[in-house]
């Protein structure tokens, strides 16, 4: 993993807005329905080459396969994994947030108005669900070795010199599919965590980055409206500890953590603050930590670095452009909010990044794309000008 040397590198999260024909036919191989292999195999190719290009373009340092070869950032993982089928669910319910009880007028009326979009449905109707059923295995050996063969391809193609490749954390996945197998909860992580370790082993020896996405360790309590600080750490230091479980063996400085506060372009005022979990983010085995710091909730939080220190040989990856705001940001408050951060914990340590993935599942993306590729290119006008204050070149 590269640190910034003479200037501030640049990344993003992962996920970039997917071409619209490619949408269904991710859809359907991750929806476990019929597809075409080849053709796929093929279309996944070419926008694997065109958003690396892209990337390049726009000058990023350190870029990925746009997840283009995925229909969401979990939703890929039936292929991969034994144990799972898919069952025709009722309509979605889900217990209200701590922020959906605290504007529920608001958010009736976004339930309201997503409920009018059309929906990914089983054949009978209704929405359909993974259920683990049996004992987990990892099969997905052929899909990532194609994955990191596309990616790498492309970077050479477009000479970029450093890749990243996401995958998701186990604990996110048992919190999004029901066991119905393992005995307990515990039982049921650690066989996700064995299976997962397999993917995050293949990435590492391919030379590539690897990211782990992990948005439920801030997410968690805001979901939990019935549990406490405290409660939601004990919680926490669970899930960190499974992680590092499935990471064991792979060196950190071949990882980067990413955690963030999902996309709900909503009225947000219970995200967990930063002061309450970052100690616990820090004992994750990663060499670089990727956080939101571009959200108006957290903007102010760069200030915690003055205090927490930054492990050493680590590096922080801070959202200095938002992934679910309209607005784009002007190069020269991105610089800003880049200088904070070097100015506390070293500019050698800073990877400027966006807050969280532009297109975090094919069913819609947060932003448009126009806009997503206006905040990259933000972006990296906002590093060159952080760069040249802190190195004056």
């Amino acid at each position: 993993m590269r640190f910034s040397s003479g200037r501030i590198l640049t990344t993003h999260v992962g996920s970039l807005p997917r071409p619209d024909d490619l949408i269904p036919m991710l859809q359907a191989k991750d929806s476990m329905e019929p597809y075409d292999a080849a053709a796929l195999g093929a279309r996944v190719q070419q926008a694997v080459d065109d958003v690396v290009r892209n990337q390049a373009e726009l000058g990023m340092d350190i870029v990925n396969d746009g997840e283009h070869n995925k229909s969401g950032f979990s939703a890929y993982t039936p292929s991969r994994l034994t144990g799972f089928e898919m069952r025709e669910q009722p309509p979605l319910t889900r217990r209200p947030t701590r922020d959906a009880l605290a504007f529920p007028n608001v958010y009736a009326e976004q339930r309201a108005m997503y409920s009018t979009r059309p929906v990914r449905t089983a054949k009978r109707g209704g929405r359909t669900t993974l259920v683990c059923t049996g004992p987990i295995t990892y099969v997905g050996q052929d899909e990532v070795r194609t994955d990191v063969e596309n990616l790498r391809g492309a970077l050479q193609a477009a000479g970029v010199e450093e890749g990243f490749m996401t995958a998701i954390a186990p604990t996110d996945l048992a919190g999004y599919y029901a066991n119905e197998h393992y005995r307990s909860d515990e039982e049921y992580a650690t066989a996700l965590a064995d299976a997962m370790r397999h993917e995050y082993q293949a990435i590492v020896d391919s030379g590539l980055i690897l990211q782990i996405d992990d948005p439920r360790l801030a997410t968690h309590y805001d979901r939990s409206p019935e549990l406490s600080i405290e409660q939601c750490r004990a919680f926490m230091e669970g899930q960190v500890e499974l992680l590092n479980y499935a990471l064991r063996g792979i060196p950190p400085e071949k990882v980067r953590y990413h955690t963030c506060y999902s996309v709900n372009v909503a009225p947000r005022v219970h995200d967990l603050e930063l002061k309450h979990y970052v100690d616990l983010m820090l004992r994750i085995n990663a060499g670089a930590y990727s956080i939101e710091a571009a959200n108006p909730r957290h903007e102010h939080e760069w200030q915690i670095w003055q205090d927490v220190k930054l492990p050493e040989g680590k590096a922080l990856i801070p959202g200095v452009v938002s992934h679910c705001e309209y607005l784009v940001e002007h190069p020269e408050l991105v610089a800003q909010r880049i200088v904070r951060f070097a100015c506390v914990v070293g500019r050698e340590r800073v990877i400027a990044s966006n807050d969280c993935g532009f297109a975090t599942s094919a069913a819609g993306d947060e932003v448009h794309p126009d806009v997503a590729w206006a905040k990259l290119q933000a972006l990296s006008e906002g590093a060159r000008l952080a760069s040249k204050e802190l190195w004056g070149s």
